[in-house]
């Protein structure tokens, strides 16, 4: 069964739409978290997330969203483990380097391996461990559902942020 793509002109998005699109979200403040899992094979794979939210407390469910081109995506299958860490202030290296060259996000003592051997990045405030129970995609992209069976909290930080294509402390007012 052969999936249908639609190019922007054919979904109705304009240039000037999506210029507009873009610009209205760089300018709406978003956590920053890490995913991590095993790809097929067992390598780990990886990705800077700004979409991790909270669906339900009992079960507990988290949601994330990411496009299916993705490096990541060959793992993000139904019944395969995740690894979602929140990101501090002092991740903001992490965050950069997760979301950079996918061959090097890996590189370096920044991780180790965890429960059922998935990726669990060093340093940061939280991390949840759980298994992947839908991904419903959606044009190029999807949005994943995650049950949550396990956790560690690290040491408190301030939050990281993406805002204006930056990562940034929040300011207070």
């Amino acid at each position: 069964m052969s999936e249908e793509r639609t190019t922007p002109a054919e979904s109705g998005v304009t240039p000037d739409s999506l210029e507009a699109f873009k610009q209205a979200f760089r300018r709406l403040a978003a956590g920053v978290s890490a995913v991590t899992s095993l790809a097929p094979g067992g390598r780990p794979v990886g990705f800077t997330a700004t979409s991790v939210a909270s669906l339900a407390a009992v079960p507990p469910l988290a949601t994330f969203n990411m496009a299916r081109i993705s490096t990541a995506w060959p793992a993000m299958t139904v019944g395969n483990r995740v690894a979602i860490h929140m990101l501090g202030v002092r991740n903001r290296d992490l965050a950069q380097k997760m979301a950079g060259d996918h061959d090097l996000r890996f590189d370096g003592d920044h991780w180790t391996a965890g429960p059922h051997g998935l990726p669990i990045l060093d340093g940061v405030p939280a991390w949840m461990l759980g298994r992947i129970v839908e991904v419903h995609p959606v044009h190029q992209n999807a949005v994943v559902v995650v049950e949550i069976e396990d956790g560690e909290l690290g040491t408190e930080d301030a939050a990281l942020i993406y805002h204006e294509r930056d990562y940034q402390r929040p300011v207070s007012l």
